[in-house]
């Protein structure tokens, strides 16, 4: 029940600071934004302390030592892997042109008689 009502205190908080950006349309720029980025910490820092903020954390922290593991390829290889992608669509580029070509002969030469 606790962690509801903290997460509505952070939903209130973050839609107070959007509203602050509209509340203060005649200041400057900056102390509008400010006000959404205020709303957005201290809503982010009630959230902090619930307990799906607490997982959310957690969830965080598992991704990057995951993404911390992944082995990305190196330069070269990665210009060989974009060189074959072109490559076939290069070659499925005339494949579909050439099916179309060989259809349209087939279509208004052979079966219709529209000869160009």
């Amino acid at each position: 029940m606790v962690d509801k009502l903290k997460f509505w205190l952070a939903v209130a908080l973050v839609i107070t600071g959007v509203a602050g950006f509209y509340i203060l349309g005649v200041q400057p720029l900056v102390v509008r934004v400010l006000s959404v980025m205020a709303g957005l910490a201290a809503g982010g820092a009630v959230a902090w302390f619930t307990e799906p903020g607490q997982r959310f954390a957690a969830f965080v922290r598992d991704t990057i030592t995951e993404t911390k593991k992944v082995v990305w390829p190196t330069r070269k290889e990665t210009v060989q892997m974009t060189a074959i992608v072109f490559a076939f669509v290069v070659i499925m580029a005339i494949f579909l042109w050439l099916t179309d070509k060989s259809l349209e002969y087939v279509v208004y030469d052979l079966i219709l008689g529209w000869k160009k």
